[in-house]
């Protein structure tokens, strides 16, 4: 009866754990998207040349880490 108990609660603790990680991720994925939205308005307002570089360069790397957080 006791091994139920602890098997139970082993189990509820690892289902809550599997829960704040996603929820960790969500965040992490909803950040990125974020950064990218503001970076494409930024894009849309104008720039120069070297400015334009930064944010495609900038632009690329938080797409890439978007492909990998957002699932």
């Amino acid at each position: 009866m006791e091994r139920r108990w602890m098997l139970a609660l082993l189990l509820l603790l690892l289902a809550v754990q599997g829960n704040a990680k996603h929820d960790r991720d969500d965040l992490a994925c909803d950040e990125v998207k974020q950064a990218i939205r503001e970076i494409e308005s930024r894009m849309r307002a104008g720039y120069s040349r070297s400015q334009g570089e930064k944010l495609e360069a900038r632009l690329r790397k938080l797409k890439l880490k978007r492909s990998k957080l957002c699932r």
